[in-house]
């Protein structure tokens, strides 16, 4: 049997961590591959770590045939629903493998709206194959994140250093403060990967304080004012720092709620 391997499809998934991948070579030893390997002709789309173990070891294993596929993309949409199936799979591997299929979708739509002509007051976007149009909340809902994380995956996406992203795949930071560090520029992020932990913590907390407004100066009372308005100036700019240190200190709340949570999450 003739069995070929793409690097770009074997690499379109997340690999397995050394743990995870010697869980599964173990469990393939004692319990061989129960699992059948799945082709697209002569070319392996799913178990590659399987593929690889088993001619390792040299244990027997069966394959199927998806007869499903009519392209690489089509190939792409199977591997990325398969994995956002799997229980295994992180927010942040969620958030990523949704957003390449809302790529992959949106190209269809793009293709389908380009070829077909549009009947008058319809909307094209929904006319690929019944396909809707995938909003940020469809993506999100496939994602099984909030939209506010989802848009924070894309900002670790587009502007994160690697070191950082892969900090956030390791688990070593979380997807709100990835997304506060990627504010920084590309060195500063990889200083405070470099730092650890504690040194990624406090770089997300100083980018979300920072973001915090300066407290407006206040124009002083007129030069021929009276007493009783001066005393009212005075109140009334009282007020107003007194509202704004409320807010303030609502929005730090926020932040060290947040940064509890990933004190917790990480002991």
């Amino acid at each position: 049997m003739t069995i070929i391997i793409n690097e770009d499809l074997r690499a379109y998934i997340d690999p397995l961590t050394e743990d995870e991948f010697a869980a599964l070579e173990r469990s393939l030893l004692a319990e061989g591959c129960r699992d059948a390997l799945v082709l697209w002709g002569d070319l392996l789309v799913d178990g590659h770590n399987r593929y690889g173990i088993c001619q390792k070891h040299q244990i027997p294993f069966n394959t199927m045939q998806n007869h499903t596929f009519q392209s690489i993309e089509d190939v792409h949409l199977w591997m990325i629903d398969n994995h956002l199936g799997r229980r295994s799979v992180s927010d942040f591997q969620r958030g990523v493998l949704a957003l390449r299929k809302k790529e992959i979708v949106a190209a269809r739509q793009e293709q389908a709206q380009q070829s077909t002509a549009t009947p008058a007051g319809t909307d094209a976007s929904a006319q690929s194959n019944g396909e809707p149009p995938w909003t940020r909340e469809a993506v999100a809902r496939t994602a099984r994140v909030s939209s506010a994380t989802l848009g924070q995956i894309e900002k670790i996406q587009k502007t994160a250093a690697p070191e950082l992203v892969g900090a956030v795949k390791s688990g070593l930071i979380s997807i709100n403060a990835a997304a506060a560090v990627a504010s920084l520029p590309s060195e500063k992020q990889v200083a405070a990967v470099a730092g650890g932990k504690k040194e990624l913590r406090q770089a997300a907390r100083q980018v979300r304080e920072a973001r915090l407004p300066p407290k407006p100066e206040q124009d002083p009372p007129p030069e021929d004012a009276t007493p009783e308005q001066i005393e009212i100036h005075r109140l009334l700019q009282q007020v107003v720092e007194l509202t704004q240190e409320r807010d303030q200190l609502k929005k730090k709340v926020q932040h060290l709620t947040i940064a509890l949570a990933e004190a917790r999450s990480g002991q």
